[in-house]
């Protein structure tokens, strides 16, 4: 019988390209709607946001600074998609002066939600609008569990965006975090999107990917099997080509989840970015 030994690199794409059911997993902070962004404002950019969530085929997307009428425009848009979510303030999805939401954006086709909530990042998680620390306003983790219609496989995902500003809101945010996944999922499978304010040098990075802790998640960038592809920096303040040294948007997952690819999409249409932060794209095996 003759024995056929194929090459490391080709073995690498065949295990790749023999994962249908596995998912792209996308982290957006999209930029509220501000008037005075002018050039960048909202109407300019929505169907900048649409066009990259489609293009690159996101079946789950945690959304950071979405406003209610933002979430509207892509609904409207994107009607394969389902959104799931409340606002910070108040815990509603009712329209108010401050509602912004850390969504989570999903195909209806490729997965069913079975469960979700929001709690609030303070020292009172289950009290709405509620705020802690140093933390300039009120931040929230919006988490939903899935059922993947493809494999039958149940997973869940926690979206987030911690404080700009409160140094010790964002260390306890991280602590909050791994505490309430432990205590919603167990040892199902997770993946952890958000704006996080802070890069991989910070503390609120070092908890959550900390190895002696045995509930830390891994960086999607560094667990990825293909070489991360893209810039290094997320936030752009809508300037080319960005602002170096500023990745603080990130895909996190459990030992449960495997990475395959991992991206920084930095794609702009005649000076215009879709938003003042780059997406990240990964494209995951739940095990």
């Amino acid at each position: 019988m003759k024995i056929v030994i194929l090459p490391l690199f080709l073995l690498m794409a065949l295990s790749l390209v023999a994962q249908p059911a596995a998912l792209n997993v996308m982290t957006f902070n999209i930029r509220f709607d501000n008037p005075d962004d002018g050039f960048n404002a909202w109407p300019h950019r929505k169907e900048l946001v649409k066009s990259m969530i489609q293009y690159h085929e996101a079946d789950i997307v945690g959304l950071q600074e979405a406003l209610r009428s933002q979430m509207d425009d892509l609904a409207a848009m994107l009607p394969e998609y389902e959104w799931f979510g409340v606002c910070r303030t108040d815990g509603t999805t009712t329209p108010n002066p401050d509602n912004e939401f850390s969504t989570i954006l999903y195909r209806k086709d490729r997965l069913e939600r079975l469960d979700g909530a929001t709690f609030w990042l303070s020292e009172t998680p289950e009290v709405p609008g509620s705020k802690s620390w140093d933390a300039a306003i009120t931040r929230i983790v919006t988490w939903a569990k899935f059922r993947d219609r493809q494999t039958n496989q149940t997973f869940f995902h926690f979206n987030t965006h911690f404080d700009h500003v409160g140094v010790q809101a964002r260390a306890e945010s991280a602590k909050i975090i791994l505490d309430r996944m432990t205590d919603i999922a167990g040892e199902a499978p997770v993946i952890f999107t958000g704006d996080f304010n802070c890069t991989e040098a910070e503390t609120p990075y070092r908890i959550v990917t900390d190895t002696a802790n045995p509930r830390h998640l891994r960086d999607a960038m560094y667990a990825s099997r293909l070489p991360h592809h893209g810039p290094l920096s997320t936030w752009t303040a809508f300037t080319f080509p960005g602002v170096p040294g500023r990745r603080i948007d990130f895909i996190f997952v459990n030992r449960q989840v495997a990475v395959l690819k991992h991206a920084i999409l930095a794609e702009s249409w005649s000076g215009r970015f879709p938003s003042d932060h780059l997406p990240v794209l990964a494209r995951l095996s739940v095990q």
